[in-house]
């Protein structure tokens, strides 16, 4: 029989679990479990049809293994794409992740924001109407990035940082001085403490807080029954270690072969 909790988290690797603690950080008293797709990060580059058909895919594998009451979907490129299929699918709740534009703008006081995230969300029209709807009163700088994604993972399984590198990356915004940046990547908050050292001046805004309020507001009940699967983590690729996982509530690592 499945196990039971009452959030799952899903993202294409470690990048949701940053949505993961700032969820645990205001509902503490529920039980949560989480799925990676790590085998077929980074989705910033893959096709609309291949996370259309991946995304359900691993979710549905997933869900063989431990029920939930709610389902995050804590990627930003999958949240643009695949949240109307996966809601027509299961019948508990489906959230998604979006790019924080609307507080970044109203927090912006040289109305100059920046958008980090990967190539995708970057280019999608659905981010441009998000830009046009809540930000026409601001420059947007955009800037998309894979390899901040790898970076990200490989932080996350201890390897060391380049700040050389990062600074590469971060050029456009060295440049444009943006005074708020929006992390549009749940890989990304991983990384704000090396940003933070590149750009001094900037404040970072993640989705983490929002998508907790989201959580809170659909009123889940904890329940003894809903804590068998308390901590299980399951990923797509077998290169994840549980003591890189422990800080976040996860005490056991599953592998999915999808």
């Amino acid at each position: 029989m499945p196990l039971n909790v009452d959030v799952m988290v899903f993202d294409s690797g470690v990048g949701g679990l940053s949505i993961l603690e700032a969820i645990r950080a205001r509902l503490p008293e529920l039980s949560y479990c989480f799925v990676g797709d790590n085998a077929g990060l980074p989705y910033g580059n893959k096709s609309e049809d291949w996370l259309t058909d991946r995304v359900p895919q691993v979710i549905e594998k997933a869900l063989e293994q431990v029920q939930c009451k709610i389902l995050v979907v804590a990627c930003n490129t999958a949240s643009t794409i695949v949240l109307p299929p996966l809601r027509a699918k299961f019948a508990f709740p489906v959230i998604g992740v979006v790019p924080a534009i609307k507080p970044a703008a109203l927090l912006s006081r040289k109305k100059k924001i920046g958008l980090l995230a990967t190539p995708a969300t970057v280019k999608r029209e659905y981010t441009d109407s998000l830009i046009t709807e809540f930000a026409k009163d601001c420059e947007v700088v955009k800037l998309g990035s894979s390899r901040l994604v790898t970076i990200a993972e490989e932080k996350l399984r201890g390897l060391p940082v380049s700040i050389e590198e990062l600074t590469e990356i971060l050029q456009p915004f060295v440049d444009a001085q943006p005074d708020v940046v929006v992390l549009g990547c749940t890989h990304f908050p991983l990384l704000k403490g090396e940003f933070s050292k590149i750009l001094t001046e900037v404040v970072w805004i993640d989705s983490g807080e929002a998508i907790a309020k989201r959580v809170e507001h659909f009123a889940i009940e904890a329940s003894p029954g809903s804590k068998s699967g308390e901590g299980q983590s399951y990923f797509t690729a077998n290169d994840i270690s549980v003591e890189s996982l422990a800080r976040f509530g996860l005490t056991k690592v599953h592998f999915l072969k999808i």
